[in-house]
């Protein structure tokens, strides 16, 4: 029983930490360079290096905030629902990575915002 819930554990906070290790990395050093392996990659977001650090400074706040409040509450559901530990690793997980992907959005708001379609600060 405590192995399986030690290994419940361990798959709720995958995401959480991910996404506060990335916010925390990308907060003092964003990827220097446009590409297409490593950063946060979106047309909006590689249409300058302006764009590009604005987008990874912004995505690293959003990301290192929403993976705290994500991680707290995953470890409280999975403590309150420990019982059932067969399913409520995959519904954290689903619902972590639905946040983790949502999260996206007010970066892209963040950008249109601040830079024009060719990428110009307005």
């Amino acid at each position: 029983m405590m192995k399986s819930f030690i290994s419940v554990l361990i798959s709720v906070i995958i995401i959480p930490t991910l996404m506060i290790t990335f916010g925390m990395v990308w907060r003092k050093h964003p990827p220097k360079n446009i590409n297409w392996i490593y950063g946060y990659r979106s047309r909006r977001s590689m249409k300058n290096n302006k764009t590009w650090e604005f987008a990874h400074l912004y995505q690293a706040k959003v990301w290192r905030w929403s993976g705290i409040i994500l991680l707290i509450f995953s470890l409280i559901f999975a403590l309150l629902f420990k019982k059932s530990y067969k399913e409520i690793p995959a519904w954290i997980f689903y619902i972590e990575l639905a946040i983790m992907v949502l999260s996206i959005l007010p970066t892209e708001l963040a950008l249109s915002k601040r830079f024009d379609k060719e990428g110009k600060l307005r």
